[in-house]
């Protein structure tokens, strides 16, 4: 019977260090490796027509973060990414968004659309009554510079909830 020299435990990622050996790979090494391979393919969408890539992206971004996190994707008129930005932080369970900063930094990019984004540390996606009544405030005062919010997105771990599949934009 022959015996393989190596044994692989398919399970466990490996990462070469600087003297060329392998050894398994931290959590924290895995979490940075996904969000550089995520954040140089979503810029390379030229239309987000992928929902999929889009929440992936933001799973990595914001699904493991133990503090609320307010960001938007900004786009242009063809829905192509102008840029993700991540305008407030807060703490565990909360974070002050300011509708005036929102249009401010929208303005600025040239955006036409936007994506809402923001994570619930807790785990539980589903959105509060201040979450909605954020982003009825948010869509208010970028309809007067006309910027449209296309959807209001909330991350909490691998889950990744959407106003607009819940009718709620």
């Amino acid at each position: 019977m022959a015996h393989d020299l190596f044994s692989f435990d398919t399970s466990v990622l490996l990462v070469r260090d600087g003297a060329g050996d392998y050894r398994p790979a931290e959590a924290g090494e895995v979490l940075q490796a996904a969000q550089q391979f995520l954040g140089r393919q979503l810029p390379a969408c030229e239309i987000l027509s992928s929902p999929q890539v889009v929440r992936d992206f933001l799973r990595v971004k914001l699904g493991a973060l133990e503090h609320e996190v307010f960001a938007v994707l900004m786009l242009d008129a063809q829905n192509r990414l102008i840029e993700y930005v991540e305008l407030f932080r807060g703490t565990v369970s909360q974070t002050s968004v300011y509708p005036r900063e929102v249009v401010k930094e929208s303005l600025a990019r040239n955006a036409a659309a936007l994506i809402l984004v923001h994570n619930h540390p807790s785990g539980v996606a589903e959105p509060s009554r201040a979450d909605e009544h954020v982003t009825q405030t948010l869509k208010s005062a970028l309809a007067l510079v006309d910027v449209r919010v296309l959807d209001h997105l909330v991350v909490a771990g691998s889950e990744v909830l959407s106003f607009a599949e819940r009718g709620l934009l």
